[in-house]
């Protein structure tokens, strides 16, 4: 007996794989490639836009993460738990002075040991008196022999300067706090001035005239190392002891304060150091403060900021280049439609939709301009290491982000740019497609 047929509505399962493979993605990307391959300069000319495009932002994102990070490594090596403190606001002062900044009280070694005396989260404090750069600067020299050193770096401070600044000396040493007392004529220049005025010589025991004093030279700091780009200033300075100075000029007055904090102290220290100095200013409680507070994190946050600024013009330039992309590759894709009229009409008849013909000229766009991309990564790191071999103390690093987002852009403009041609090409009659010669 013939066993019964029993009917069913059961749908067969369909694999992702399978349903990838029905979609014709494989097939598609294939074609594309095979498109770049033959039409190797038409497509290169026609995202070229999108190449520049991507080069410059890969390359100005490479080289702003090397300055943030060479930045706060410059900051920290000045002092990582370090507040700097200064009569007037901290940030970049394009223009003149207020009345009111120049008006105020400036700061004083009293200021720096009340700081020491009554901020518990405070473990050192160094005070600087140097001149008045903002309203009577001068040149100052230091001469040795026939040699002399122009613009340097020349102020008061106290010993604790070289825990404060994380500043050793290579040779020789800090003055101590009874050559600062008894206002004795020493000094402890950078490695630059030893270098310009005793080349190949110690200049330890040596005799070297500063804004024309004589001093005796008692130590030599280590090199700083030179960050962003090559700049000797940071060696070209003269710390004299803080009387020594006051000794020689009674004329200037101006005061800088950096307190080093106890590790983790950093938020509790600028506290303290801020009611402090209101205290000792008369600051009225509805009033700003009449000084400045700034650290090596919110420099690097004021740096970062300006960098923030910067990439986003960058940005906004490149999208020119990505906008010009995009109108080529819808140039191209609208030529393609036309070339491969008969191709269409031949895919339709046999049973293609309009989606697979839609998916098929986007995965052609977006293989074209994400080609373009990669190229485009490849050119703006390429620039990015060019541009540290030259300036060797220029640091660049290119982030992954950067990379990631670059590529993906330039495929989310053949997305765009390609729909109309896609849509274009699907919407074609089919008996008018397979006539088409």
């Amino acid at each position: 007996m013939a066993t019964p047929t029993i009917a069913s509505n059961a749908q067969p399962h369909v694999t992702l794989g399978a349903r990838w493979k029905r979609f014709g993605f494989g097939e598609n990307a294939r074609m594309a490639f095979d498109t770049l391959r033959n039409h190797k300069m038409r497509s290169f000319l026609t995202v070229l836009g999108v190449v520049i495009g991507v080069a410059a932002q890969i390359f100005v994102a490479s080289i702003l993460v090397g300055f943030d990070s060479s930045m706060r490594e410059m900051l920290e090596s000045f002092g990582a738990n370090t507040l700097f403190i200064q009569r007037f606001n901290p940030g970049i002062h394009t223009g003149r002075l207020s009345a009111e900044e120049r008006q105020r009280k400036v700061l004083t070694l009293e200021d720096g040991e009340a700081i020491k005396e009554l901020c518990p989260s405070v473990a050192e404090v160094d005070v600087e008196i140097f001149q008045d750069w903002w309203s009577n600067p001068r040149n100052i020299t230091a001469r040795s022999g026939g040699h002399e050193v122009f613009s340097i770096d020349h102020s008061g401070t106290l010993p604790t300067y070289e825990v404060v600044h994380n500043a050793p000396t290579q040779e020789g040493r800090w003055f101590t706090d009874a050559e600062n007392e008894h206002r004795a004529d020493v000094v402890v220049i950078g490695a630059g001035i030893e270098d310009a005025l005793f080349p190949g010589h110690d200049a330890i025991g040596k005799n070297i005239l500063i804004d024309g004093i004589n001093y005796t030279i008692v130590g030599v700091l280590e090199k700083r190392k030179q960050y962003l780009i090559s700049d000797d200033s940071q060696d070209k300075i003269a710390k004299v002891p803080y009387r020594t100075y006051q000794k020689h000029h009674p004329q200037d007055h101006e005061g800088f304060i950096a307190a080093m904090a106890f590790p983790g102290k950093m938020a509790q220290a600028q506290d303290e150091v801020t009611n402090v100095l209101r205290v000792r200013r008369r600051v009225p409680p509805n009033q700003p403060n009449n000084f400045g507070i700034d650290s090596a994190d919110a420099i690097a946050d004021q740096f970062r900021q300006i960098m923030s600024m910067t990439f986003l013009m960058t940005i906004v330039v490149s999208s020119i280049g990505l906008l010009v992309g995009g109108v080529g590759v819808m140039n191209i894709m609208l030529m393609s439609v036309t070339e491969r009229t008969h191709e269409i009409g031949v895919r339709k008849a046999i049973g293609a939709k309009k989606g697979d013909i839609i998916r098929q000229f986007l995965t052609e766009a977006i293989v074209l301009t994400g080609a373009g991309g990669v190229v485009g990564v490849i050119f703006g790191m390429l620039g990015a290491k060019g541009i540290s071999m030259i300036f060797t103390t220029l640091s660049t690093s290119v982030p992954l982000w950067a990379v990631i987002s670059g590529v993906a852009v330039a495929m989310s403009v053949g997305l765009f740019f390609g729909m109309y041609p896609a849509v274009k090409a699907a919407r074609l009659d089919p008996v008018e497609a397979l006539r088409y010669e």
